[in-house]
């Protein structure tokens, strides 16, 4: 589970991520100080910024070496994302790349502007439609000019492609309107045409597991597919199968990765990861991810995989996705407690009994400095990540939590106040965001991870959420976690431990954030007219709404009107905390008990639609910004050093001068899939 963004940084950091002459214009950007330029440029809806990472210097040779293969690993997947996200995506990216490098004419007009920034939102999104929204992603220049670019740079692309990028088809990738049907609806590439919903669910249904205990993540590394005679199967994602010249790449940097773990836990875990890509069997992959979750000694550590079901409308298949990490030693240290904690949590949470663990087995949480993304991660970065997602594997063997400290840092000098000053409903609420909103984002995302995955069982007999929850379980479970933070963010056990100097200020400023980002900051990022579809921003309405609505009674939570613009006012912290708890309480009873009916019940009735009239009034306030509402990174360059005999002796870190810079030398050096997969 990853976890996107939370209200301070939506707030702060206006909303939470060829060709040989390119590279050598890579200028080396002042890195590791003060004057560090965080920002790399904005366009259409994204601003791109740059990360540093801190204490590089402070690893051994060794070490950097296992980060730098790990990284190249990732990067080598790359555009298995591209292809999992959409079937044209990569002859798309292909055909406009080639124009951008060659185009000779008129760079002035606003036709070609419009291009180049269409081209920088197709690469942010990886693919042609909208990372967060899901929706096509449509140009803002005629059929016509496209057809004079591609002609005159001499570019290919199919006619019907062509049309595509300027028609209604294939208008989202994620749909989870069941009228239009889940897959009938969804453009995104890991069903064949024609499959559907009951076909898909049917086909899995046949499928069993050895230990109905410890089910096997069926469909996370196949597309699903019709062959000749008619018949469904899949076809798996591994060397010699589908992505299989990425996959390979994959595997030659992890063998050199292998080679230098830093120690006997870290190496097994890594040479099973090779083998699962080697197999595609799925039970090695449990055993990967038990080895990699028991494998928590070191310094340097990794995630690389299918791994989140978020851009499969019925949950099955995994996004491919890259994140290396080196444990950030200071934060680490401040937030052990809380996974040292983690049985406190669970016994004094309002869970009912039965769905309690009785023993929270191994959660590790660090705070850890990103080296490099890819795939899903990239250049959208989540800010915390908890794994492994089975959760027979996170009963047993526990799970290990990351927060990307030095991505929240970059998200934290790239912000500013103003947007909050607009919405924030009185000079008290600015304050608190101000002094602690900081601190309450980094214990939300810690408890949330920690505590909240980690929190709660299902019911003996019942299937896993993807069965039994089906399109919902996705923003469910991101709910449910976010409650288990909500509920112990405004606790003094967080005192008590040493972990703020003021838990009730902490947990008003983070109450505060949290209602005023899912009851209206977040609509910034919808459309006009349109329903919420992300998993994460339906997840904050939901519980926002909820607790609003059964809170009015005794006026929890005021809804005020003041010179024509809407405020939301927290009026009883004690009894919007009593809410948290409830909420959490009943989120947790539709998962142990796989109540599918209430589960859809409370995300359609509080998650979906918006108040257009809302929307539209956030929308207009927020027009004197000009700070973008989503945000990414390009990733730093590790830049191997050899010595006469092509040992690696050291390494320099570069941060690209331009967003085009590096999609444009990733494309050449990670270019490892064909136009059709």
């Amino acid at each position: 589970m990853k976890l996107k963004t939370i209200a301070g940084i939506f707030l702060a950091s206006a909303f939470l991520v060829s060709c040989g002459k390119e590279k050598e214009e890579s200028k080396e950007v002042a890195a590791n100080t003060e004057d560090f330029q965080y920002e790399v440029e904005q366009f259409a809806d994204i601003k791109v910024l740059r990360y540093q990472v801190p204490g590089w210097e402070n690893l051994t040779l060794k070490e950097q070496k296992l980060v730098y293969y790990l990284t190249q690993a990732g990067m080598a997947g790359r555009d298995i994302h591209w292809d999992q996200n959409y079937k044209h995506n990569l002859k798309i990216r292909k055909a406009l790349e080639n124009i951008y490098q060659n185009y000779k004419g008129d760079k002035a007009s606003e036709d070609w502007k419009n291009f180049e920034i269409y081209l920088k939102r197709v690469w942010f999104s990886n693919g042609i439609h909208h990372h967060y929204s899901s929706d096509k992603i449509k140009p803002d220049f005629t059929k016509d000019y496209f057809q004079k670019l591609l002609s005159e740079t001499k570019t290919t692309l199919a006619p019907e492609v062509v049309e595509i990028l300027f028609n209604d088809q294939d208008a989202k990738k994620v749909n989870l309107d069941e009228s239009k049907g889940l897959l009938a609806g969804s453009a995104v590439n890991f069903y064949d045409k024609g499959i559907t919903d009951k076909e898909a669910e049917a086909f899995y249904k046949t499928k069993k597991s050895p230990d109905a205990k410890r089910p096997y993540s069926f469909g996370l590394n196949s597309k699903l597919v019709r062959n000749a005679n008619g018949q469904i199967e899949e076809k798996v994602w591994k060397s010699g199968g589908m992505y299989g010249p990425a996959i390979d790449k994959i595997i030659y940097w992890l063998e050199k990765a292998q080679g230098v773990a830093e120690n006997k836990k870290q190496g097994d875990a890594i040479a099973l990861l090779i083998k699962y890509y080697k197999t595609g069997d799925l039970k090695t992959w449990d055993d990967y991810n038990i080895a990699w979750t028991e494998a928590t000694e070191g310094n340097i550590d990794y995630i690389n995989g299918f791994v989140e079901v978020y851009n499969d409308p019925l949950g099955y298949r995994g996004s491919y996705e890259s994140v290396v990490q080196i444990k950030d030693f200071d934060m680490s240290k401040k937030m052990e407690v809380i996974s040292k904690n983690a049985q406190w949590f669970e016994d004094n949470s309002t869970l009912m009994p039965a769905h309690k663990k009785k023993n929270v087995v191994g959660v590790s949480y660090k705070v850890v400095v990103v080296a490099g993304e890819s795939g899903d991660s990239s250049p959208s970065t989540p800010i915390g990540v908890n794994l492994p997602n089975a959760d027979w594997i996170r009963a047993e063997h526990g799970s290990k939590s990351v927060s990307l400290g030095n991505i929240v840092d970059s998200y934290n000098h790239a912000g500013g106040s103003d947007r909050l000053k607009e919405f924030a409903n009185d000079k008290e609420e600015i304050e608190l965001e101000e002094k602690y909103g900081e601190v309450a984002d980094k214990l939300h995302t810690a408890l949330h991870e920690v505590v909240g995955h980690a929190s709660g069982q299902i019911n003996p007999g019942v299937g896993t959420p993807k069965e039994t929850l089906k399109s919902y379980a996705s923003t469910l479970e991101e709910g449910r976690a976010d409650l288990v933070g909500l509920f112990y963010l405004y606790n003094p056990k967080l005192q008590e431990l040493g972990l703020v100097d003021d838990w009730k200020k902490v947990g008003t400023a983070a109450y505060d954030g949290y209602i005023r980002n899912g009851l209206m900051t977040q609509l910034i990022r919808l459309e006009p007219g349109a329903d919420i579809e992300e998993a994460h921003m339906r997840n904050r309405q939901w519980v926002s709404a909820w607790v609003f609505e059964k809170g009015k009674k005794d006026n929890v939570i005021e809804k005020i009107t003041r010179d024509g613009k809407t405020y939301f006012n927290i009026t009883n912290y004690e009894k919007l905390h009593e809410l948290f708890g409830q909420l959490l309480k009943e989120t947790q009873r539709i998962k142990s008990e796989g109540d599918f009916a209430a589960g859809k019940a409370l995300v359609e009735n509080y998650g979906v639609k918006v108040d257009q009239k809302l929307h539209k009034e956030v929308l207009d306030r927020n027009k004197k910004f000009k700070s973008a509402p989503y945000s990414g990174f390009v990733n730093p360059v590790l830049v191997p050093k050899m010595d006469d005999k092509g040992e690696i002796t050291s390494f320099e870190i570069q941060q690209p001068k331009t967003f085009a810079e590096q999609m444009l030398y990733y494309s050449k050096t990670y270019g490892l899939l064909p136009e059709e997969n």
